[in-house]
Parts: C-alpha cells; structure tokens; sequence
C-alpha cells in the first residue's frame, strides 16, 4: 500500500513540474510508462499462485467425515504414517514417501481426503489446481512451482512443524507428457515440479509431499510416476452400496428426517451415484421441503431429489393429451419387462418432463453389479426396447421418442459382441471388421425385439387403461405398479386356465 502511494506521489509531482515548464513532459511519460510496464511484467513473472499467496488453510476435516471409501481411506493412511513415525520407518532405512496420487471419477472426495491427510498428519497444508501454473509467458509456471514448494518448507519451520502438504488438484493439466504440446512452457513447468519432487534441492526436514488428484492418470507423463515421484497411486472410486449408506448417514445429520425416510433404500436405488451426487441429493431433497412449507424431509421428496439430481429440474415443456398418453404407454413398456424379467426393480414411473426427457422408469438394481453375464445383458436390451413395441402394440406405430433407447440398447450388444458373448465367440475387436460387427449386432437386437413383443402381447387390453391412469397422477410408485401387475397376471392366468394345461400357462403370460 505504501510503495502504489509514493508512486502515485512520484507521478504525481513529476506531472507538476512538467506542467510549470520545470522539466520536459514527453520524455518524462514516455520513461515512467515504459518503467510501469517492466515493473508490471517482472510482478507478473514472480507472482506465485493465489492459492500460495495466501496463509496455508487450515482444515478440521477427519477421515472419520469421509464416507464410502474405506479402502482408499485405509491406504492413505497407511502412507501418511511414514509422516507421523519418522522415526520408526527411519529405523527400518525406509526412504520417506514422495508423492501420492488420487485417481478416480469426479465427486468422490479426493480433494477432502487431501484435507484430511493435512490434519491426519498435522502438517502444513497448502493448495492450487494444475492450470494456476501454465500461463503463456515461458518460465512463469516453473518460477510458481518454486515459489510454492520455498513457501511450504518456510511456512512449516515458522510452525514447526516437519513436513508439509502440497495438494495439487487436476494435475493432468500441468503433468501431461512432455512433447504433446506445442508451447515449451508446459514441459518447463513439468521439470520444475520432477525436480522439486525428487531431485538436487529436495530436503528431509521439513518434509514436502505433495498430494495431487486426477480423473485422467492415462495422460500424465511417465516420468512424474516412477517411485520416488508419486510413489502411491490410490484409487478413489464410486461407492458401493454401503459406501452410498454411510455417506448418506453423513449428510442428513442436522436435518429433521421424517419416520417414512429409508436411508438403506435411497442407497440401494443411488447405483453410480458419487459421494458429490449423494450430498446434492440430501441438499435438494431439503429444498424441497422448504419449498413445499415443511417441517421435515419424507421419503417422498428423496425420492424427487434422486430425479433432479439423474435428470434435471422439471422442464416448462407442456406436452400434448394424446403425446402424454403415448409416453405414458412408453414407459409402461419399459416398466413391465423390466418388472417381468427382474422382480421388485421397478421403483417408480413418472411422464413428468426433465432435462431432455418426457418421461422415465427408474428401476432399483438388485445389487450392485460389476460383471455381466449374456442373459443379464439380453434382459436389459429387452427393458431398452420394450418402450417403442409397447407403443406399436398399442398404437400400431412407433415414435421419435425412442432413439435414446436404440443407442443403449445397440450398445449393450456391441457389449456382448466385443466380450466374446454372441454367436460368432471371440473375437479381436481392433482387428474386428465393422461390417461383421454391425451384422452381429442387428442379429441381437432382432432377435431381442422378437422376444420382448411376445412378452408384450399378453398387456395389450391393459396398457391402455393403467397408461391413463398414469398421466392422471404424473408419476406412479413402484408398490402400486406391482400391484396393478399381479392383478393382471392373475387374470392371464384365469383366462389362460381354460384352454391350455396348466404347465402351460407361464409361456402364455410371457414369463
């Protein structure tokens, strides 16, 4: 503040000088200008992140708060050890850790672990994200890179403390591998960092590590993940069913739950969501309580907040009577097979427009599934596609709303294909050629659409019916589904009694 105040009093008493004819003007501005801008340009180069500008940040956060990743949680911590037993592993002639890697999809709590190894460990805890480093000026990257590994070691001997926390957020940006860019700017940057992390200047007391996260670690370069750089790479990902549970239990403390409220069900029917996902969840189901006037959060506005969370807000489109009717008739499609072929999945349907869609069958996976088998795969071609034949059972003709079905259900049996689970076994998909592939595929989805016409054909009276009902009330849960299904079933079975034996009667309804 004081030294933009005496350059303001310079110029300002030059201006007066120039303007009583004591000294030439011209010369004057032209000389202050060009000193303006040199002064300007060399803050410029030796100005470190705002990140590192600032007083390292300190956070209260625990593992203990981090939930749904137990397993990356106990391998963090097992390397931050190495930090807290200095003594013990140097006992051993354990060389300390230099980097560790958090890799894994957006949402999962990368950046909280990273805050809580700073209070795990007790260190000093400094952050910036990788594009903070690249400018366009050569050198300006690598001097930032310096500045915050000097402020770090500083910072942690006015504190006394022996190691320090340097998390580095999207490092991809700043570590891809060298040569792939065409400015000399980015390989300099990434040769500071190498040699701050393990190199001439590196130092034992007080012990830097950096930290960094990435959900592309295919593109950083070789050199930055060779042991002695990023010595641990720990993989932060998508939370199973309990992971789901415990960040759920997390994330409604300090808000009124109400006595409907299921945590175990909104996690069993999140399948995929990220723990980022999972606390909007909570948040928007909140707001829908404030929204409607409510003292507490019911199931039901959970169940809302799964929707805006998958799909969006509600749309202002304001469908047609007779394309309501149709995508009512769509989704029943969808929703009979799917509750045909897997019991119990179908947790409600709803022609309410979201995002890009008019309607939509949200379905509960049995369990959480990492392996598929073929008839896993062919059952789920078969809910793809039950939509568009529901509407051309119906209708006796088919519509555009259908064409994000096709693309899930083509790529499911390209799926199949390329795994070695169709007809032709297994094959080399980058020597397959596309018009055997393409072959295939069609061969799949033919006869999977045959398949799901025939289980069709039995609902044709009583899609219609229930279809109308379901544009009356906007969205059905799946219990009343359920119930409207078996009593159709029933009749089937009753009708089906007379003419046939009775092994069989499950070939008539379709099962």
């Amino acid at each position: 503040m004081i030294k933009e105040l005496l350059i303001g009093v310079g110029i300002a008493f030059a201006l007066f000088l120039g303007y009583i004819h004591v000294i030439q003007l011209m010369p004057l501005l032209f000389l202050v200008g060009m000193g303006v801008a040199l002064w300007v340009l060399l803050q410029r180069r030796s100005t470190a992140p705002a990140a590192t500008k600032e007083a390292p940040v300190k956070h209260n956060i625990t593992f203990a708060e981090i939930g749904g990743q137990e397993h990356a949680k106990r391998e963090l911590q097992e390397a931050l050890d190495f930090l807290r037993h200095r003594e013990k592993i140097k006992s051993l002639g354990i060389r300390p850790l230099k980097g560790i890697l958090l890799t894994g999809p957006p949402g999962t709590g990368k950046t909280l672990m990273a805050k809580a190894a700073a209070t795990y460990t007790d260190s000093v805890f400094m952050s910036a994200s990788g594009s903070e480093f690249v400018e366009m000026y050569v050198g300006v990257g690598a001097q930032r890179i310096r500045d915050m590994f000097r402020r770090a070691r500083t910072t942690a001997k006015k504190e006394s403390k022996d190691s320090a926390i340097i998390f580095i957020d999207e490092i991809d940006v700043l570590g891809a591998r060298r040569g792939q860019h065409s400015h000399q700017e980015y390989d300099q940057t990434l040769n500071q960092l190498l040699t701050e992390m393990d190199g001439m200047s590196t130092t034992q007391s007080p012990l830097v590590l950096v930290v960094a996260a990435t959900n592309r670690p295919d593109m950083l370069d070789t050199a930055l993940l060779r042991p002695g750089r990023f010595d641990r790479q720990i993989k932060v990902d998508l939370p199973d069913k309990e992971g789901r549970l415990h960040i759920l239990q997390i994330q409604v403390k300090g808000k009124p739950l109400a006595k409907d409220v299921n945590l175990e069900h909104i996690a069993r029917e999140t399948f995929g969501f990220s723990g980022a996902q999972l606390e909007s969840l909570v948040n928007e189901a909140a707001i829908i309580a404030l929204r409607q006037e409510k003292t507490e959060v019911t199931q039901e506005m959970f169940r809302d907040a799964v929707d805006k969370v998958l799909m969006g807000e509600k749309t202002g489109r304001k469908p047609t009577p007779e394309e309501l009717q149709r995508v009512a008739v769509h989704e029943l499609g969808h929703a009979i097979i799917s509750e045909v072929m897997r019991p119990k999945t179908v947790s409600h349907i709803t022609i309410a427009p979201r995002g890009n869609a008019l309607g939509f069958v949200r379905q509960i996976p049995e369990d959480d599934r990492y392996l598929h088998t073929p008839e896993q795969l062919e059952e789920q071609i078969n809910v793809a596609l039950a939509g568009c034949l529901a509407e051309e059972l119906h209708y006796g003709n088919r519509s555009t709303g259908a064409q994000n079905d096709f693309v899930q259900a083509s790529g499911l049996a390209r799926t199949m294909v390329k795994c070695g689970l169709s007809r032709i076994g297994i094959v080399d998909e980058e020597h397959l050629p596309e018009s055997v592939l393409d072959t295939e595929v069609r061969h799949i989805l033919s006869k999977q659409e045959t398949n799901t016409q025939e289980t069709l054909k039995p609902f044709k009276k009583d899609i219609a019916d229930f279809a109308q009902h379901i544009v009356d009330e906007e969205s059905i849960g799946g219990a009343e589904f359920r119930q409207w299904l078996q009593g159709v079933l029933n009749q089937h079975q009753i009708a089906s009694a007379k003419a046939l034996p009775l092994g069989e009667l499950g070939t008539e309804v379709g099962l």
